[in-house]
């Protein structure tokens, strides 16, 4: 799908970076920079998941490597591994939700999917900087609405939201861009429990305007724009990928 929409030379020569992506939204994203011409890196956060991803049959990038986006001294060492940058797409992420009404476990969360994000957009800025280069990040429908169920998940993607906002104005003088996506109802490993729900599944399509779930082709097609010549002139925006939910 995503090739179809866009020249398959569309990136080629481009060099990026895509944290958390050996799996789910990440992934996607992963082939889709692939799948144009770019040269592709993904991150898990342990070994396993890299090596896993490497083995995966649909496996497209270039390389997997384990990087905990919480350590700082490993986000630079993966870093200092490029040559040349051109794109970072920051998908790292968790959720506990219950669990995060608790202050530790409140702060694992932040400390990944909000300080993980600043880590490395910081270590990435140099290369970034050479080539005009773009980030995205992944911010959620959560940055707009509060979830009860998840505190450290919907405060740590308010925070991605105005981060991007920060360093979209902070890098630009380097000729960086600096946006996110925002997705909504993904189907995701993460989601098969609400999804399997008949109950909770019919509430979230009542409300989405364009009546399904969303996939992850429909988030990597946003960041692939994000990314593209076609937004050279959009930093600082934060995209919902959510079929109309937070309109409805």
């Amino acid at each position: 799908m995503i090739a179809a929409t866009f020249r398959r030379d569309l990136l080629a020569g481009k060099f990026a970076l895509v944290s958390g992506g050996t799996s789910g939204i990440g992934a996607a994203i992963a082939s889709a920079l692939t799948d144009l011409g770019a040269r592709v890196t993904v991150t898990g956060a342990t070994e396993a998941e890299a090596q896993a991803a490497g083995r995966r049959q649909d496996f497209r990038a270039d390389r997997a490597l384990a990087v905990d986006v919480r350590d700082e001294t490993a986000v630079g060492a993966c870093i200092a591994r490029f040559a040349r940058l051109d794109i970072v797409v920051n998908c790292a992420g968790i959720i506990r939700r219950a669990p995060e009404h608790h202050s530790k476990t409140f702060a694992e969360v932040i400390d990944v999917n909000l300080n993980g994000t600043m880590r490395v957009c910081s270590a990435a800025r140099p290369l970034l900087s050479a080539n005009a280069g773009c980030i995205v990040n992944t911010a959620s429908m959560y940055s707009f609405l509060g979830g009860a169920h998840a505190p450290a998940y919907t405060a740590s993607k308010g925070g991605v939201a105005q981060l991007t906002k920060a360093l979209a104005a902070a890098y630009a003088a380097d000729g960086i861009r600096v946006n996110a996506v925002a997705p909504g109802w993904i189907e995701t490993p993460l989601t098969t429990m609400v999804r399997d729900d008949a109950q909770k599944s019919g509430e979230i399509l009542a409300r989405t305007p364009l009546g399904r779930w969303g996939g992850v082709d429909d988030v990597a097609g946003s960041v692939v724009f994000l990314c593209s010549p076609a937004s050279a002139f959009v930093t600082g925006v934060i995209l919902p990928v959510d079929g109309g939910y937070l309109i409805s």
